[in-house]
């Protein structure tokens, strides 16, 4: 968690967004996920989600259900995701880390149990996309006793009660999702976004990333104008998807420098104006 944190306290000392790209561990190989993750960081990534491979991944569109899918055929599992996670560490101790996925990876191997291994691998955050709040009280109780942040989504629908109880158990920062929908949609409207944002600020205490529908530097911009980070996943995975392997890691630099480009532009802009 206090990885989190550092890098949001540093990147509001500079006038900063975050990039928080998503990837899922295992795909399109076991072998090249902490090479990517690596990549992630060298080409401009504040913050990293990394998904665990599940067989039913609602929240999900078509591209992370291929990754998933491709994932789990290669026989990735969580505690694999896990030592991948270990192994990224041996040469990173700064970039936060967090775990996007399901329920039952994480109810298979016991709550408890599973807090204790993602903390001593690395794991900074956890976002279990069908733990809704009112029912995560004792996860999130258990997430911080291994000092890991428990992260929430909220949506265009979520109404203000459970805005409030997002904002009394998330640490971190909250994951908006920008769009009614699964991820990879593109009808992406910003002036929406824009005005739900504030009112979720006013109502939460941590940084606010938003994602969904963010497929180049110019949504990523316009996204980081009025939001604390840009989440990007489905258009990550597209690329990774149309690689050859070995190409993979040179393509997603190119693409994630793109977008850190944008958000920067936003940025020195933001500091430029009167």
């Amino acid at each position: 968690m206090a990885r989190i944190e550092t890098a949001f306290a540093r990147l509001r000392e500079q006038g900063r967004k975050a990039l928080i790209p998503f990837i899922t561990a295992g795909d399109p190989a076991p072998a090249l996920t902490v090479p990517l993750l690596h990549t992630l960081v060298s080409a401009g990534a504040d913050l990293i989600e990394v998904g665990v491979p599940f067989s039913d991944p609602m929240a999900d569109g078509p591209t992370i259900q291929r990754a998933s899918e491709r994932a789990l055929a290669n026989g990735v599992s969580l505690r694999q995701v896990l030592a991948m996670v270990r192994a990224f560490r041996a040469d990173d101790q700064t970039t936060p880390l967090v775990l996007m996925g399901y329920a039952n990876p994480i109810e298979a191997m016991g709550a408890e149990a599973f807090a204790e291994a993602a903390a001593s691998a690395g794991v900074d955050g956890v976002l279990v996309v069908d733990y809704p709040p009112e029912e995560s009280a004792d996860f999130a109780a258990i997430l911080g006793r291994h000092a890991l942040a428990p992260i929430f989504l909220l949506a265009p629908t979520s109404n203000p009660a459970r805005i409030a109880e997002v904002g009394k158990l998330a640490r971190g920062y909250i994951y908006y999702v920008s769009l009614k929908g699964v991820t990879g949609s593109s009808a992406l409207d910003i002036a929406a976004v824009a005005a739900r944002v504030p009112d979720i600020r006013a109502r939460t205490g941590v940084p606010i990333g938003v994602g969904f529908g963010i497929r180049d530097a110019a949504t990523a911009a316009a996204v980081a104008a009025v939001a604390d980070a840009v989440v990007v996943g489905s258009r990550i995975i597209e690329e990774i998807e149309r690689s050859a392997p070995e190409q993979a890691c040179q393509r997603v630099a190119a693409l994630v420098a793109d977008l850190r480009r944008g958000i920067d532009g936003v940025a020195s802009d933001s500091r430029g104006r009167p």
